[in-house]
Parts: structure tokens; sequence; C-alpha cells
């Protein structure tokens, strides 16, 4: 079982900008990728960007150019910079842990952390 806590969200101005952390803790041998999603109210869950253990970075077109994921793979942890935030941008941002092992031969689940609500006021 791996444990995701997420920290960082708040309300901010258009224009602003914030740091989300994620922390994964428990029974870790890896995490191959990490993630943020996020969920605007009646809205589907969206990737945002994700990294994997390499360093590999994807992100949504919506958010190129203005948000930037890192890691700390030592710490199990992964970072969101948001920078030059929107109202669009307002939702609930979740932390996603995938391809986790225990061990080398035992594979977990993906976890998904509480969330945490980014509000952006214009």
């Amino acid at each position: 079982q791996v444990q995701l806590v997420e920290s960082g969200g708040g309300l901010v101005q258009a224009g602003g900008s914030l740091r989300l952390s994620c922390a994964a803790s428990g029974s870790i041998f890896s995490i191959y990728v990490m993630g943020w999603y996020r969920q605007a109210p009646g809205k589907q869950r969206e990737l945002v960007a994700d990294i994997t253990s390499v360093g590999i970075t994807n992100y949504a077109d919506s958010v190129k150019g203005r948000f930037t994921i890192s890691r700390d793979n030592a710490r199990n942890t992964v970072y969101l910079q948001m920078n030059s935030l929107k109202p669009e941008d307002t939702a609930v941002y979740y932390c996603n842990a995938g391809a986790i092992r225990a061990s080398q031969a035992t594979w977990l689940k993906d976890s998904w952390g509480q969330g945490t609500q980014v509000t952006v006021s214009s």
C-alpha cells in the first residue's frame, strides 16, 4: 500500500503562481511514473502532467509553457510549479503514482492522493 499526500493548493489571483507537492510513502521499491491530474466541477478528471523516473515529461496542451513538473526520486516526491495561472485552471488537483513496485518482483496498483484545491480568481 502506498499513500500519497499533497500540499500547496490555495487561492491565487490570475497571473499568479503556486507550487504543489506530493510525497509518496509506504512499501516502495520504485515508482515509474508520477503525475498530476485535475478535475473541475462538472468535468472529467484530466491529466495535467506526468514524469517518469528517468525524467521524461508529458504535459496537457493547456498547461504547456506555464506548468513544470519535477520529481525527487530519493524522496518519492513530485512537484508541480504552476505559473501564469488562469481562472480555467481552477480545479481539485490529484497526485497519481503508477507502475509501483514494493520489491523487484512485487507490483502494486496505482495510487491516488486525496486532492488539493486550486482556485484562481479573475
